[in-house]
């Protein structure tokens, strides 16, 4: 003989543990398999959590992908931190472990650098911006795009795979032309900002009459601990850094893609067809 333990629910909502006793024989399905019960209670079969979160399957999948972003550790800034949201977000790097370090060694071992390093060299995944020899824009890198603001970590890695993440996120093929206007749109009303403001480019010249200081930039700035805190450790804040950046990136590429673009399309139409109504006009006019 042994015992049952059976969870029921009352109609006031109430658990209540009932205890059923019967006959091993009558218990067991005709089909069972000594091996196939396990020794866990009734709460751990009912109630635990049949899948796992959402970091325990990342984790589990940078194992098991083994890719890993490389950028510094210590105080974060929003160029590194948008740049490793950016390559987080494509196929190959999605889910890649983010190794923040400046040792030379570790830093040789991941398959994409940004911000640490002191290389920038696109063939090997190399995106620093703080050499002294470097002055790149995106003027320089494409001489097609009239932006001359110099890049940081974030803007390189933009340049490099913008067309790519963009059709990533929005089903857009590279090469349409739509996703042309995107990505410059995004660049210059979005990541250019970021440059910028890294890099120390004052938006103007002359003394401002007023300071800003809500700016993304700023607010990435504000999740470093502060310096009498008790734990200096950065790791919690560029989590939720990524996550922040991240957040905001979408939802101005949402904006642009489903408000302003179509938008952009009826004036373009009414551009188009601005002749037909001046020629009708004229037309109806000499009646």
């Amino acid at each position: 003989m042994w015992c049952l333990r059976v969870l029921a629910v009352k109609l006031t909502g109430r658990k209540t543990l009932i205890n059923i006793s019967k006959p091993a024989s009558l218990l067991r399905p005709s089909n069972f398999q000594a091996n196939c019960f396990c020794s866990r209670s009734v709460d751990d079969i009912c109630f635990r959590p049949r899948h796992m979160s959402s970091e325990a399957k990342r984790l589990r999948s940078e194992k098991m992908t083994g890719k890993k972003i490389g950028t510094h550790n210590g105080s974060f800034h929003c160029d590194e931190v948008l740049a490793c949201f950016f390559l987080r977000q494509l196929p190959e790097y999605k889910d890649a472990e983010i190794v923040r370090t400046r040792d030379p060694v570790q830093l040789a071992e991941c398959d994409v650098v940004v911000d640490v390093g002191g290389e920038f060299d696109p063939k090997k995944h190399r995106y620093d911006h703080h050499q002294r020899t470097f002055s790149e824009t995106f003027h320089s890198l494409c001489p097609e795009k009239t932006w001359v603001t110099k890049l940081s970590s974030a803007g390189l890695v933009y340049l490099h795979f913008g067309h790519q993440l963009l059709s990533q996120l929005t089903q857009l093929k590279e090469g349409d032309r739509q996703l042309e206007v995107l990505y410059d749109k995004l660049y210059e009303n979005f990541v250019e900002e970021v440059d910028a403001i890294d890099n120390g480019i004052s938006q103007y010249d002359g003394e401002a009459r007023y300071a800003i200081s809500s700016t993304l930039s700023a607010r990435v700035g504000h999740l470093n601990p502060r310096w009498n805190s008790k734990s200096q450790d950065t790791e919690e804040g560029f989590k939720k850094a990524i996550k922040m950046v991240g957040e905001e990136f979408l939802d101005r590429l949402d904006f642009y893609q489903s408000s302003w673009l179509p938008a952009r399309v009826v004036v373009e139409e009414a551009i188009e067809q601005r002749h037909q109504v001046l020629d009708y006009l004229m037309f109806t006019s000499l009646r």
